[in-house]
């Protein structure tokens, strides 16, 4: 019980700290329909609490708004009608002191409540996929509020504290493995989403993976050699989407007279070259991995590179360092897997062999959504340390670009 409870108080107070730094006015506003207001994820990780915990289990529950249900659903058809998400800055009511106060009372019921959860084990994984969806949205709350920050002509910062200066790149290498019959899926008696089971065997041929993350300064290498504009590199929709939108770079570079720079958290600075390249689209990645004379990994060739790691993020949002931004690789070896930049890989995001969503709006968490996504791996330096794992499966479409997206290459042995 007390783990239950201290881990309740931890993430929640967590959540309501990453938006410490920011104005009421940084709170409301929602850059584009990807991403979500601040308020509006504080309001939505709280009503998660409200509508699948103590409505369900609070005797005599009483919610603390009515109009709430329908404001901060994301998408739980199950639940009934949702505010359409492109107007979520829209909502300049309920102010934020309002959503703090829905946070608080929700808070403290929840708490009150955890003595008689704790006994039954159903519904203490209830209120773990609670904490679990709070820490998606703790980085959801950082690239969002990164997003809307980088759309200011003022190019304000997040935090004052400036990115180390990063060390040298380390060269190159290939880490080979064997392939052959192997298992991917999680196991064992940890948290984990519905997506990422059952464990099931899978067969691979012999492969290897690049040892690190691709760096700014290789990517500027694609960049300068006309990447962007060879229609050669990239897949058919993805040149389409790239000519639409006129792109020559990634998402938050820019160009001075001479030389890159790059808007950070910490705002904008010159581009660190041994630093991993982050906030790609699919599109991108794969068009570089051609560049490069490589490809993605699939995500079962990287569960498997993955199995034997631990998954501690190097860097994170609560990490001591503060810094939220990917650094460069240090270690020899198969490095920067975990905790630095989610990294595409070439495989749709499908159901396993087996796959069954839970019963409930619980069960819209991961599967609907299987369709016209790409599957990417790792965590980043947004996410929180201790959510990620080998298994761990995130996903969003091929244009996705406000992530701390990158990648790592792959090729056949």
């Amino acid at each position: 019980m007390t783990s239950l409870h201290s881990r309740y108080t931890d993430i929640r107070n967590r959540t309501t700290a990453l938006a410490a730094p920011l104005s009421p006015e940084d709170c409301q506003a929602q850059s584009m329909p990807d991403a979500s207001p601040a308020k509006w994820h504080l309001a939505h990780t709280t009503w998660f609490f409200e509508t699948f915990v103590l409505e369900a289990h609070e005797p005599g529950f009483e919610p603390f708004e009515p109009a709430y249900r329908v404001l901060f659903n994301s998408y739980y058809n199950g639940v009934g009608e949702r505010h359409p998400r492109p107007q979520r800055g829209l909502l300049t009511r309920p102010s934020l002191a309002e959503v703090l106060a829905y946070r608080a009372h929700v808070d403290e019921h929840l708490q009150r409540l955890l003595p008689t959860l704790a006994r039954n084990p159903a519904q203490c994984a209830l209120v773990e996929l609670g904490l679990q969806h709070e820490q998606q949205h703790q980085e959801l709350l950082v690239t969002d509020i990164k997003h809307l920050l980088s759309c200011n002509p003022l190019q304000p910062a997040y935090h004052s504290a400036p990115p180390p200066p990063a060390a040298a790149a380390l060269p190159l290498q290939w880490c080979a493995f064997d392939g052959g019959l192997c298992e991917i899926g999680h196991a064992g008696s940890g948290f984990a989403f519905d997506n990422e089971g059952p464990r099931h065997k899978v067969y691979l041929n012999p492969y290897a993976l690049a040892s690190r993350l691709v760096t700014n300064a290789e990517f500027a290498g694609f960049v300068e050699a006309g990447g962007y504009r060879n229609p050669a590199l990239w897949l058919a929709e993805g040149w389409d989407w790239r000519c639409a939108l006129a792109l020559e770079q990634p998402l938050y570079w820019g160009r001075t007279s001479s030389a890159w720079q790059e808007f950070s958290l910490a705002g904008l600075g010159p581009l660190q070259g041994a630093q991993p390249v982050v906030h790609l689209s699919y599109f991108e990645a794969d068009a570089y991995a051609r560049w490069a004379g490589a490809r993605l990994p699939t995500e079962a060739e990287w569960e498997v590179a993955a199995a034997s790691l631990p998954p501690q993020a190097s860097v994170g949002p609560f990490a001591d360092s503060g810094v939220l931004h990917p650094q460069a690789a240090v270690e020899p070896g198969l490095a920067q897997m975990f905790g630095d930049a989610w990294e595409w890989t070439q495989s749709g995001y499908a159901a396993y062999p087996g796959f069954q969503a839970a019963e409930g709006a619980v069960g819209e968490y991961n599967g609907k959504f299987m369709v016209n996504q790409y599957v990417l791996r790792g965590g980043s330096c947004a996410t929180p340390c201790g959510h990620v794992r080998a298994s761990y499966r995130n996903f969003f479409p091929a244009t996705a670009r406000w992530q701390f997206s990158g990648v790592r290459l792959a090729r056949d042995l």
